[in-house]
């Protein structure tokens, strides 16, 4: 099959690189322009190294060139792999069995661009991954295939992102592939009565509300781990936590003081429990442990946090 692949950074090298693995016949690659000062994206770099034709248009919305472009590849199929531009329709549809793409989520749910952050923000035990045909709607296209991640306690943003759905979602797009080439790839409706969207998610969501329970406090900073970022106020000035850990042992110390300063991390008392801080990033400055940064802003036990 002729295949056009359309995507960015790691995750669309991953599915470039596994294309080429098994010596499939990429005609072409899609990615988006860079912005000035910005180094080149990692899938057209190894498209570049393939000797693939690589393309970066800005914008797909009205016919002429870029349209003229992709229908002139004859391609039999293309593969998204992380596409931010909107792409209307009748280009998804010119290569001849259409398109196919790649969400982290289960869909209808978490239609949107943080749809890894807010499952875990919102304390769900489960999320997964679609591979699916788009449409002109956002995330709104017929299912081809699903599969389901379980979220653990522990797991962050960056944890159940690069350890699951990123090597899950590689094998996906290729099965997903495979199907169509087989001629057996579905087109299952989206349910709407179920269908979810949230915007994205930003800076002010990781604002840590010491006052909430435990694990609503913890599942904010790992759903926002490592970004955009788990913060809250040290001394007046913002704070960023980025590496951290739920105690369930309570305190007796009201909620956003700190409990203990030890050797290599502050712990910071919770309704229900604790969380202990490893690393953090001060304004303006690097990451660095948390005991170093506590010696050098004077925290102790007592100190009261948010404010």
């Amino acid at each position: 099959m002729r295949i056009v692949v359309h995507g960015q950074q790691a995750f669309g090298k991953a599915v470039l690189d596994a294309l080429l693995k098994r010596k499939e016949n990429v005609v072409a690659v899609y990615c988006a322009p860079e912005k000035e000062g910005q180094r080149a994206d990692p899938l057209k770099e190894a498209a570049l190294a393939a000797g693939l034709p690589v393309h970066q248009p800005k914008s797909y919305r009205k016919p002429g060139e870029v349209w003229d472009q992709f229908k002139a590849l004859k391609a039999d199929i293309c593969l998204m792999a992380y596409v931010t531009l909107f792409v209307p329709e009748e280009v998804l549809n010119f290569p001849t069995h259409g398109t196919i793409q790649y969400h982290p989520s289960l869909l209808p749910l978490h239609r949107g661009p943080s749809s890894i952050n807010w499952p875990i923000m919102w304390g769900k035990q489960e999320t997964g991954l679609s591979i699916f045909w788009p449409d002109n709607g956002l995330d709104t296209g017929p299912l081809l295939l699903q599969k389901k991640v379980p979220i653990r306690d522990e797991d962050t943003l960056g944890s159940l992102y690069f350890d699951k759905l990123f090597p899950m979602g590689v094998e996906a797009m290729l099965e997903g592939l495979d199907l169509v080439s087989a001629g057996k790839a579905p087109k299952l409706k989206q349910d709407e009565s179920r269908a979810t969207y949230e915007g994205w998610c930003k800076a002010e969501h990781g604002e840590v509300q010491w006052g909430r329970p435990l694990q609503d406090v913890w599942n904010v900073i790992r759903g926002t781990t490592p970004a955009p970022g788990a913060w809250c106020r040290i001394n007046g000035k913002p704070v960023q936590i980025s590496e951290a850990a739920k105690l369930t042992a309570a305190a007796n110390l009201a909620p956003g003081q700190i409990s203990a300063v030890g050797p290599k991390s502050f712990t910071v008392a919770a309704e229900g429990g604790q969380i202990e801080v490893l690393r953090v990033r001060p304004e303006g400055a690097a990451k660095m442990s948390a005991a170093e940064y506590a010696a050098s802003a004077g925290l102790k036990v007592g100190t009261v946090l948010g404010q």
